[in-house]
């Protein structure tokens, strides 16, 4: 805790300055708050100081309350472990201190950091601070009185904006909504500061407890048409996570009730919210995140990330143009091969596409889409390969081609270059058999769209060394993605863990389940569209080859449908010719295809596993179980094999690249949240009725008998060490 806390020094003016340390970003931990409320009380007593001014150490105000004791709170269910810092530091000590305060503010002032300068009787801000309450996105709401002071210094509309989309502004904004009283240049902050509580104190400025404010609410009917709106759209876009609609609640309180009966409902409520599963499942989300990072015998032995300029890459189509454009928006040069030139323009095409796309929805400058797009060169042989640093191929998943590629680029590129496969269901042993670089060969596994979707699941194999993965992982920061490092097996460990998904779906259709139910359930759980519909977008192309690669690895848990190749055969290739499961037609949501049933059926006569030949009668929370339960059961033998570093990764894994619902964890988190003797015995009973498909694993059964949870480490197993 080495430079944790509150210091605090008065000048000859008699102002006091009470600085915030605790770096990187001056978090406001208990110590911290501890020593606040110590230096105030002093400040306040002490009749050498007439003002005050709050600040942050190393150019940072504070980005808010320490997540860390969120974390306790869950571990132990303890909510005494919670400060109460709303009431009686920020009303009490701060507002209705008997000395005036400015915040003095640079950097940023997030979430607990910005509801200090709130209850400050006057805001000054550097340029480019970032200001915002991103609570909900951790489960809970602003608990500093937040709720209650924003919409008084902003209105209503703007503040309900930010808190419930965690959207910050920047000082300047700021400025203009008044919600910063002056912009001044970061030499200058402390000396405004300073003079600005000094004119507070002898009534030359306004001395003003913005909880006590009520210019900018509106009248009250004004009020509610806001928050009524603003819960449908709650509704709508966050339908699941119960923070949104008791911020509105808490909000609301305040307006009708006064102020303060709003800060001490908001303090009830932020208690209730830090305890339910919503909390837990984003703050595990967000810690989960960050462990990533850590790569036993890669990241903690002393090795520095080598510099990554040039980086090839092979296939210009969907995966490969979507990675050049990933790597030209991260400043890292791309030569692009193709293998005439009718291919190549397409995919320079697809790369311009994709990000004249984020200019046009306003994510990229112009200037910055300019020089991105000037980093892109197209190449019809290897002859621009002799000076890259890395090169990952991104062609059709043929082995044999892949093979070839990978002895062709040996000889073609420098001895210090990593070679990358995008292979998101081949053996990389397989892939680099014929070469004699095999400590370069490493996994890139995007997900699609890749200039999009955040994970990047690196794969390694024995030999792949700690230096192409510390280097891979290094780029996968600079181009904005989460690197997952994982072990080498068929599918990996993303694809590999979600494959009963999609059997699961098609074994539920068959045995007589709708279609249409199916996906409404998946989606109304909180993935952002069922099964099906998913099948319809990545193409049947892609579920063939796939599901050829998953069905011939784990035999004895398959499922075999011929639904696909019915659907090709009748014509549809889902969204790609606009029939599908659904209809697709531009400029309108997908609508199911009642068409499709007949072909369902069809399906259903050769399969034969209907019990009876009646379709199965289940609740639709068995639905969702009897597609999830396989998918956390096939994670059980990912984690049982080693193929993942820890239980935390599959879930960064499954919200990044599967889109499982965040504030449900991740798929192993939620695992447990449901109980792994559950999920056991379910599944138990679904084998005995419907297959093997749903055969428990060795692991479940043993932490479901045991009592252990499934998030516990494994112990080592000669598998595990094999993978990872």
């Amino acid at each position: 805790m080495a430079g944790v806390g509150v210091t605090m020094e008065v000048g000859n003016d008699g102002v006091a300055v009470i600085t915030i340390s605790n770096p990187p970003v001056n978090a406001l931990a208990i110590p911290v708050i501890d020593g606040l409320k110590e230096k105030f009380v002093e400040a306040t007593r002490r009749e050498d100081v007439k003002a005050i001014v709050l600040t942050g150490k190393g150019g940072k105000f504070s980005g808010g309350f320490d997540i860390n004791v969120f974390e306790k709170v869950h571990k132990t269910g303890d909510i005494s472990i919670l400060p109460d810092v709303s009431v009686d530091l920020v009303v009490n000590t701060i507002e209705d201190g008997k000395k005036p305060v400015v915040a003095a503010i640079e950097g940023l002032g997030l979430g607990g950091g910005l509801e200090l300068t709130m209850g400050c009787h006057a805001r000054i801000a550097a340029p480019k601070a970032q200001l915002g309450l991103p609570e909900l996105s951790l489960g809970v709401l602003p608990g500093f009185g937040g709720t209650q002071r924003l919409p008084r210094l902003l209105g209503l509309s703007k503040a309900v904006e930010m808190m419930l989309l965690s959207k910050p502004i920047m000082s300047e904004e700021g400025k203009k909504l008044g919600l910063i009283d002056a912009l001044v240049s970061s030499e200058e902050l402390l000396r405004v500061s300073r003079l600005w509580a000094l004119d507070i104190a002898a009534r030359r400025k306004p001395w003003i407890r913005s909880l006590h404010r009520t210019d900018k609410l509106g009248s009250l009917s004004e009020s509610r048409e806001i928050l009524k709106v603003a819960r449908q759209q709650a509704k709508q876009t966050a339908p699941n996570m119960p923070q949104h609609l008791a911020c509105l609640d808490v909000i609301e309180e305040g307006i009708v009730h006064g102020g303060y009966n709003g800060v001490l409902k908001e303090a009830r409520v932020f208690k209730e919210l830090v305890l339910s599963d919503t909390s837990r499942g984003l703050v595990h989300v967000f810690f989960a995140q960050r462990a990533t990072a850590k790569v036993p015998n890669v990241t903690d032995i002393g090795l520095k990330p080598r510099s990554v300029k040039r980086v090839a890459v092979i296939g210009g189509g969907l995966m490969g143009s979507g990675i050049a454009t990933a790597l030209i928006l991260g400043n890292i040069y791309v030569v692009l091969k193709e293998v005439n030139s009718e291919y190549l323009l397409r995919g320079i095409k697809m790369v311009e596409g994709n990000v004249r796309g984020l200019v046009a929805r306003k994510k990229l400058a112009h200037d910055k889409a300019e020089k991105a797009l000037s980093m892109l060169k197209g190449v019809l042989d290897y002859s621009e390969f002799r000076n890259v640093d890395m090169v990952i191929e991104a062609v059709i998943e043929k082995v044999p081609l892949k093979q070839t590629i990978f002895s062709e680029i040996e000889k073609a590129c420098p001895p210090h270059c990593i070679l990358a496969t995008n292979t998101s269901t081949i053996d990389l042993n397989v892939v680099g058999e014929k070469t004699s670089s095999q400590d370069r060969i490493v996994g890139a596994h995007f997900f699609s769209p890749a200039h999009v979707m955040p994970l990047l699941e690196i794969v390694r194999t024995e030999k792949t060394s700690a230096q192409v993965i510390l280097d891979l992982m290094a780029v996968g920061k600079i181009i904005k993605k989460v690197p997952v490092v994982v072990g080498n097996c068929t599918a990996f460990a993303v694809n590999r863990t979600f494959f009963p998904y999609t059997q699961g779906s098609h074994l539920l259709l068959n045995l007589g389940v709708d279609v249409f139910r199916i996906d409404g359930l998946i989606s109304r759980f909180g993935l952002p569209m069922g099964p099906f519909q998913l099948q319809d977008l990545a193409g049947y192309g892609v579920a063939l080859a796939v599901g050829k690669e998953l069905k011939a690895a784990f035999s004895d848990r398959s499922f075999r449908s011929p639904l696909v190749e019915l659907l090709v055969k009748s014509g549809r290739n889902g969204k790609n010719n606009g029939k599908g499961y659904y209809l697709y037609e531009k400029g309108s949501k997908p609508k199911p295809d009642p068409s499709v049933l007949p072909i369902i059926e069809e399906c259903r006569r050769v399969t034969n596993v209907m019990p009876g030949g009646k379709p199965i009668s289940v609740s639709d929370n068995e639905i969702v179980e009897m597609i999830l339960f396989p998918v956390v059961n096939e994670a059980c033998r990912v984690m049982d094999e080693g193929v993942v570093v820890r239980a935390s990764d599959l879930d960064v894994a499954s919200v990044l690249g599967m889109s499982f619902p965040s504030y449900r964890g991740g798929i192993v988190f939620w695992g447990d949240t449901v109980g792994p003797n559950h999920i056991y015995t379910s599944l138990k009973k679904w084998s005995e009725l419907y297959g093997s498909f749903y055969n428990p694993s060795r692991f479940l059964e043993e932490r479901a008998t045991k009592g252990i949870p499934l998030s516990a480490p494994a112990s080592t197993s000669p598998g595990s060490r094999s993978r990872l």
